[in-house]
């Protein structure tokens, strides 16, 4: 039932700080963080994560150190699936880091507490499903699942905003407008953070991928588009990126 607004729960647990950064790239879909261990200094705001946050969109890349042992859990939410469970319009959130305690949201504060309490990371999971679907019982459905059609169509390499509005019934500004409150992000950006995905995707896929074809296989228009776009995302030039560390894409594995 969880499965078209969820993409996926994942758990981190470290015995030690590691001294090297951790940089975190654009990854098209918001995030709900539990920190039960020592919390992650971002190096971008010059300050400590909040114990519990709602991770809007971003459209960069920013740094995190950890400050001791990591103890945390993430829901990750589906591209168009946050705005299920949390009654704001999810553009509101864009590139920001939002403590639970900020919303206003008992039932929110209720599971971080239920959460610092449980024992394993399966009674953290139903714990985290019970959340999520009492949520889902009073969630009107309508424009949702437009926007899954969208979302579905972009994955499957459509890029063009005005066939995405055709595909979900709305006119273009409209689209333009609900697509937005969703997934917390506006097409045109969300529609190049996949491009960037399905480009590190295919260098996780294919070893000896060559950046000719993969400007190519992704639609960039040439290849100065192609590095000028990983260096907004991570950082890198394509070739940095890969010489830094393995290519992985978090969108599409």
């Amino acid at each position: 039932m969880l499965a078209p607004y969820v993409k996926q729960y994942w758990f981190l647990e470290t015995d030690d700080a590691a001294d090297v950064p951790q940089r975190i790239i654009p990854g098209g879909c918001i995030c709900l963080i539990f920190h039960w261990g020592e919390r992650m200094f971002s190096l971008s705001e010059n300050a400590l994560q909040p114990r519990s946050f709602l991770g809007g969109q971003t459209t960069r890349y920013y740094d995190l150190r950890q400050t001791g042992k990591v103890n945390m859990a993430c829901i990750t939410f589906r591209p168009h699936g946050a705005k299920a469970f949390f009654g704001l319009p999810m553009n509101e959130l864009i590139e920001q880091v939002v403590p639970t305690d900020a919303l206003s949201d008992p039932a929110l504060r209720e599971l971080e507490g239920r959460l610092s309490d449980a024992y394993d990371y399966r009674i953290c999971t139903e714990l985290m499903e019970s959340f999520l679907l009492k949520r889902l019982y009073v969630f009107s459905e309508y424009n949702h699942k437009r926007m899954a059609a969208a979302v579905q169509s972009v994955d499957l390499g459509q890029t063009n905003i005005a066939t995405l509005a055709q595909i979900s019934c709305l006119g273009y500004k409209q689209f333009k407008r609900i697509f937005a409150e969703y997934a917390g992000i506006n097409p045109g950006d969300f529609l190049r953070i996949v491009r960037f995905q399905r480009a590190l995707y295919l260098l996780q896929t294919y070893e000896n991928m060559n950046f000719t074809r993969l400007t190519y296989e992704c639609g960039y228009y040439d290849q100065p588009h192609l590095i000028k776009e990983f260096k907004t995302f991570s950082g890198y030039t394509p070739s940095e990126y890969i010489a830094v560390c393995p290519p992985r894409s978090d969108y599409f594995s």
